[in-house]
């Protein structure tokens, strides 16, 4: 599959006292382009926690490289790239969409977990939704800088 693209605009309300969009509204927008790309495969995270499970969090890293500002057209990019007994790897970007430049980068890893929060192994009907959305991460089927 290819990468995963969710386009937002600024809202005003995201915006620091410097007019940028405020650092950690870009964690809301990695949520929401994740969301959706799963959304996109029949994965709906308050399905699955009636179900029992959980999608969680558990290591984050954030790269910001430039600011966006109020109104500007936004693309979320999301890709996940490894899948392991019980969690997921997952690369995000978020780029203007006018011309492509990147904002702002993650690298995350997120578990499956029962409703306690004990890790369990992705049960395979989650895992086969879940591969549908493996991807090449953003940048780098284009010559991008290699990440950690």
């Amino acid at each position: 599959m290819t990468t995963h693209r969710s386009r937002l605009r600024v809202r005003f309300s995201e915006l620091d006292p410097y007019a940028h969009v405020n650092h950690t509204i870009y964690l809301v927008y990695f949520e929401a382009g994740r969301v959706e790309a799963m959304l996109d495969v029949g994965v709906d995270l308050a399905a699955l926690q009636h179900g029992g499970w959980q999608l969680v969090v558990v290591d984050l890293a954030v790269r910001y490289r430039a600011s966006a500002v109020a109104n500007e057209e936004l693309v979320v990019e999301t890709a996940m790239v490894d899948l392991t007994g019980a969690s997921t790897r997952w690369h995000q970007r978020v780029v203007r969409a006018d011309d492509g430049s990147v904002l702002c980068e993650a690298d995350l890893r997120i578990a499956v977990t029962d409703e306690h929060g004990r890790p369990r192994r992705v049960p395979p009907d989650l895992r086969a939704r879940l591969e549908a959305l493996r991807a090449e991460p953003p940048g780098e089927a284009a010559g991008g800088p290699p990440r950690p």
